[in-house]
């Protein structure tokens, strides 16, 4: 198995020291520096001594940090479920109606009760979604990252 290996100078020092958040997830914020990388790749052998110390649990916190650290799409899915969810109720409403008018196979009480819970709840959803994206324009703004760094002065 071969891995990639990204090799930090002093200038991505200097601008990686401006950042001043406190949960840093140097992973992600090692490209957003945007100056040019070297890798060097390599083969990692299988380990000979004992055991790993970084369980999967552990890798899985990881990935949800670096999600929602420089992500906003959970928050993004949540309005699209929510909006694709109202869609399905006024489809199904749709559906019922056209059921209802011509071959007459509806339940009766069925439609009354489960669309506006269907309706309901993807209104909630996208009501969510766009508090969450005010909440994550709020939550980037907090982070105060630096919005250009120089490279070099001439």
């Amino acid at each position: 198995m071969s891995c990639v290996l990204t090799l930090i100078v002093a200038p991505q020092l200097e601008a990686l020291s401006q950042f001043s958040e406190v949960n840093i997830f140097l992973r992600g914020i090692i490209p957003l520096l945007g100056f040019r990388t070297a890798t060097v790749e390599y083969v990692r052998h299988e380990r000979f001594a004992g055991e790993t110390k970084y369980p999967l649990r552990r890798m899985l916190s990881l990935a949800a940090n670096g999600i929602t650290s420089f992500s906003v799409a959970p928050l993004r899915m949540i309005t699209g479920f929510g909006l694709l969810v109202c869609c399905f109720s006024i489809v199904m409403v749709a559906w019922i109606l056209l059921g209802k008018l011509l071959a007459d196979h509806v339940i009766p009480g069925w439609a009354s009760s489960v669309v506006p819970i269907y309706f309901i709840g993807g209104v909630q959803l996208l009501s969510i979604g766009v508090v969450g994206e005010y909440v994550a324009k709020i939550y980037l703004e907090t982070k105060r990252r630096p919005r250009y760094f120089i490279e070099r002065m001439i």
